[in-house]
């Protein structure tokens, strides 16, 4: 259904039809932002490869190959341009976590604040493949199969990489005091 769906919008939107190309904004927005957001620790960063993530997508809609499913592609065009900017940047920053407010006390919330900005510090510091995997996995809910169609690598390219990321990401943790040994 979901791939009929966006097909549907997509031939749509080839036509010029606005509200298609509304919908399909809408749809994947939230996710693509996200994503981005993982990737770079920048909420104005992450807007700007959302925004530039879409108008590639319209740009080059006549490219898009209807044998995949449109999430992997926009998915694709908005880690590409993360790692983009990355490279641009040449350096990370590390990045205030969003953490929800349902804690029960003001020191809990401190607590988990301060955890979520020690993992995502530590996730800055991995390399950009084994972030990339692990942001796809873990934050956006990712199948490999998916993964493999963003990255453009096969599944098991993702399975192994994807293994490799989580024991760093957990080494990382354990030397920063954010898991214990």
């Amino acid at each position: 259904m979901g791939k009929d769906r966006d097909l549907a919008l997509l031939k749509d939107c080839k036509r010029g039809d606005r509200q298609a190309l509304d919908s399909l904004v809408r749809r994947y927005e939230r996710p693509v932002y996200n994503a981005a957001f993982r990737m770079l620790g920048n909420p104005d960063e992450a807007a700007d490869v959302t925004q530039t993530t879409f108008m590639k997508a319209i740009e080059n809609l006549d490219r898009f190959n209807p044998n995949y499913k449109l999430f992997s592609w926009i998915y694709r065009i908005a880690i590409n341009e993360s790692i983009n900017i990355l490279n641009r940047r040449g350096r990370t920053e590390p990045l205030l976590d969003n953490v929800a407010s349902d804690f029960r006390s003001a020191g809990e919330l401190l607590d988990a604040s301060q955890k979520g900005r020690q993992i995502q510090a530590v996730l800055m510091d991995m390399q950009q493949d084994h972030r990339a995997v692990i942001v796809l996995r873990h934050f956006s809910e990712c199948s490999y199969r998916q993964i493999g169609e963003i990255l453009q690598i096969p599944e098991k390219t993702v399975k192994s990489r994807l293994f490799t990321a989580r024991q760093q990401l957990k080494q990382m943790l354990q030397e920063h005091g954010v898991l214990s040994a």
